[in-house]
């Protein structure tokens, strides 16, 4: 009998994100700023599922970033994973560019895919070319015999130091650096935050027009202000909140919450958010809380040390 050899390095799912959104369940992460190395260790030993960068409302500082990734690598958990048959990192990197959707700034993310993260938050998306153009910046042009080619891809190609991150050889990368779901293989999560007034109307054009636009994120802070209510969380905010999750749910594309909390977690969950980011990320409770009220409990290990 042959011998049995080991998958190949890329062969697996590496973006937990996707591998949780794809069974139904909820990913659970938090907002962490990219300078202090002490989050990044403590985020990397966490149940979290992802670490959330926002390089929009604190300094856009890549090096910062390429140093907080490194330290979220507790290599054990690594070694751990991989023997689990795992190739991703136990809780996912991803990052918020500071440019608006109809800016179009791709150069700002190209730089966050290059240093490895595996997913991107898209901040105001309020249009069809908003959405269509922030996948366009997270893809290569596609290769000669794909049929996936639209969108284009606009991503510029330097693979050297994500392709190390993610442990695989330049044109594994290539391959599976691509977004889901509009390539079922790839790797790379497109998180557009729908958070104005003018976004929630072309919300169903977004969906209908934009099939596979990844995860629609429904941010409640600019909302509020775009409705005019200065930060205030009343209920018509939570109402339009719902209707959008109504629009993405009758269009079958993921969607998420930018504000949970301890209080309010279950009710996300149950109104179908598959992505919820917790305010406090060293509030424990809150997501122990959240994975006992999604079902997975039993995967908690002991809370990390601070």
């Amino acid at each position: 009998m042959a011998q049995q050899r080991p998958a190949a390095p890329g062969s697996g799912r590496l973006n937990k994100l996707i591998s949780l959104i794809e069974s139904g369940g909820v990913a659970f992460g938090t907002w962490l700023r990219a300078g202090s190395v002490l989050d990044a260790i403590w985020i990397g030993d966490s149940s979290y599922d992802f670490a959330l960068y926002d390089l929009e409302h604190d300094a856009f500082d890549v090096e910062a970033l390429r140093t907080a990734l490194q330290f979220m690598l507790n290599r054990r958990r690594v070694a751990e994973e991989a023997l689990a048959g795992r190739m991703g990192p136990p809780v996912v990197p991803v990052a918020r560019i500071p440019a608006n959707g109809r800016e179009r700034s791709e150069w700002l993310v190209k730089l966050l895919l290059d240093v490895g993260v595996y997913g991107v938050v898209f901040p105001t998306i309020n249009t069809v070319d908003d959405a269509r153009h922030a996948l366009q910046a997270m893809r290569y042009p596609a290769a000669a015999g794909e049929t996936d080619r639209e969108p284009v891809g606009r991503r510029g190609y330097a693979p050297a130091h994500a392709m190390r991150y993610w442990g695989l050889s330049r044109y594994e990368y290539f391959d599976r650096a691509d977004v889901w779901p509009l390539d079922p293989q790839g790797e790379l999560l497109p998180i557009l935050q729908c958070e104005t007034v003018e976004g929630l109307t072309n919300l169903p054009a977004i969906c209908r027009e934009v099939k596979t636009p990844g995860v629609i994120l429904i941010s409640a802070g600019d909302l509020s202000v775009s409705m005019g209510l200065k930060g205030r969380y009343p209920p018509e905010l939570w109402e339009a909140i719902w209707q959008a999750a109504r629009i993405c749910q009758e269009h079958g594309v993921p969607f998420g919450s930018a504000q949970g909390t301890l209080q309010n977690v279950e009710e996300l969950i149950g109104r179908g958010c598959q992505l919820i980011t917790l305010d406090d990320a060293h509030d424990v409770a809150a997501l122990h809380h959240a994975l006992h009220a999604a079902g997975r409990g039993a995967e908690l290990p002991p809370a990390p040390a601070r």
